[in-house]
């Protein structure tokens, strides 16, 4: 099923995100996790792709026992960066044989000390969105920032170019991780003004261990709540509590979402079972 056609229906989905193993040897772990994650039946699941391609296989493997072996809709995370022309689109041939209808179109980082190909890649990612509509018969998404990406000058540029996404083909967004819904609130505001009309998913990272933090915030300049600082503080070093007190943060957002309006919630789960399944059983009832 294309996930255009399940955010129209308008009503509450909870969806999770699984990430390909780096090395082949871990390759069953990770498939173990992510059949553990379907049997929750979420809307949809999204599988990521590694930097430069380097987990793309398995991508495209974890997606296809998503689809023909769970009975899940699979989202596939796709990038440009460090891939030519000729690498996506033998990525988007391996997907449509599979029968995978969504992507998921991402600039994604460079492999550092490698040189770009040039106009051998596709450089930003209205490229790639514009590639993959005129591939073939795909759903396709794209990533948005509530906070500006760290890449842009302001809000308003971030916003002009992700204008430039959706006028390409996209079909609807998924938004970096927040832990301050009104950020979003005030974001989707924004995007309605900048005539940017298509569904957005509210994406949310249920933190379980402090060590995330640092990281987290280095690479998307997300900021911390004073009420979530607060949790860390207090719970960091009590690696059961910190897990419980992260999954109950992450439902209240959720929560707070679903009532306020947003319809479509993206856990960033970490291949973690347990984190998905208790937040899938937090808002059970809510979400029917």
């Amino acid at each position: 099923m294309k996930i255009k056609d399940i955010l129209n229906k308008k009503q509450p989905t909870l969806s999770f995100e699984v990430f390909p193993p780096k090395k082949d040897s871990d390759y069953m772990k990770v498939e173990e996790a992510t059949i553990k994650i379907a049997k929750l039946k979420p809307a949809f699941m999204s599988v990521t792709y590694g930097a430069g391609g380097g987990t793309s296989k398995h991508t495209v493997d974890i997606a296809a026992k998503l689809y023909n072996g769970c009975g899940v809709t699979p989202l596939a995370h796709l990038t440009c960066a460090s891939s030519t022309k000729e690498e996506v689109g033998s990525q988007l041939g391996r997907l449509k044989e599979q029968g995978i209808e969504n992507i998921l179109a991402l600039r994604g980082d460079r492999v550092a000390g490698r040189e770009s190909a040039g106009e051998e890649e596709y450089q930003y990612a209205s490229e790639l969105v514009r590639a993959i509509k005129n591939y073939g018969d795909f759903c396709i998404g794209a990533a948005c920032y509530p906070e500006g990406h760290v890449e842009t000058a302001n809000r308003k540029e971030d916003i002009v170019h992700l204008k430039e996404k959706v006028d390409a083909g996209c079909d609807f967004l998924t938004t970096q991780m927040f832990f301050d819904n009104n950020i979003l609130y005030n974001y989707l505001y924004q995007l309605r003004e900048a005539g940017i009309h298509v569904p957005v998913i509210a994406g949310i990272m249920p933190v379980t261990n402090p060590g995330q933090i640092k990281r987290i915030c280095e690479l998307s300049g997300t900021v911390l709540p004073q009420r979530f600082k607060a949790i860390v503080e207090k719970f960091g070093d009590n690696k059961e509590a910190m897990e419980q007190a992260g999954i109950a943060y992450a439902t209240d957002q959720i929560i707070d979402l679903y009532a306020n309006g947003v319809n479509a919630v993206h856990v960033y789960s970490m291949n973690k079972p347990e984190v998905a399944s208790s937040i899938y059983h937090n808002i059970s009832k809510i979400i029917g």
